[in-house]
């Protein structure tokens, strides 16, 4: 049995100081999902993945009504800056991309007209526009198989270039060698030198002097598949 969006929305308050109105239009995107896909919410299992296209209040408020969870391995963030969020049944495939439509700051006034501010108008009215009125759906086909955005959890790989552990299959393989994403050349942060020594600040090669085939941290990728 699917959880009331009062519910959901007070879950979703224990992680801030208050409701806000991305809180409840998270809540109302998952639940909305949840009734595309005929599934009750919050889920028990993982059939349902979500992948936001924001982070904030709208990810707990989707969150809480869904039980999609980062740590749960079910919800992804892909940070377009968009309130939206691509749900998918990891049992058939099928996948739906759900986010408001574009006049709803306006039409919420008409379901709050004793608001006292335009905050509370968004907060009172996204709670009742109907859903046709609301947010907007549209089937989508994603552009990496879902498995391969899941992965495998629990296979380990080893970095042949920094030597550290990879796991849930996000190892990259070149030429035969397995290599860690950064080393790949998809980092997202680089290495910079230390101006003074700092005993917890030491660089990795000062822990592990030798590791990978490439024989020392920092190896380049040319130098291991040489």
């Amino acid at each position: 049995m699917t959880a009331s969006l009062t519910d959901i929305l007070a879950q979703s308050a224990t992680h801030h100081r208050h409701i806000c109105p991305r809180q409840v239009l998270g809540a109302r995107t998952g639940l909305l999902a949840g009734r595309l896909f005929n599934l009750p919410l919050p889920q028990p299992e993982k059939r349902l993945i979500a992948i936001a296209e924001t982070d904030g209040c709208f990810v707990d408020g989707l969150s809480a009504a869904t039980g999609c969870y980062v740590g749960r391995r079910t919800l992804r963030i892909e940070d377009y800056g968009k309130i939206a969020a691509t749900f998918i049944d990891s049992h058939t495939g099928q996948a739906v991309r759900i986010a408001p439509l574009t006049n709803i700051r306006e039409l919420a006034r008409q379901y709050a007209p004793s608001a006292r501010n335009k905050w509370e108008v968004q907060l009172v009215g996204y709670q009742h526009i109907p859903d046709e009125l609301l947010l907007c759906w549209q089937d989508v086909e994603l552009t990496v198989p879902i498995k391969q955005i899941i992965g495998r959890p629990g296979k380990r790989a080893v970095c042949e270039i920094c030597g550290e552990e990879i796991i849930n299959q996000r190892e990259v393989i070149r030429e035969g060698t397995v290599l860690c994403k950064s080393c790949a050349g998809e980092s997202y942060f680089h290495y910079v030198e230390l101006t003074a020594f700092h005993p917890l600040l030491a660089p990795p090669a000062a822990m592990t002097p030798e590791v990978g085939r490439g024989g020392r941290v920092g190896a380049t990728l040319d130098e291991v598949l040489r």
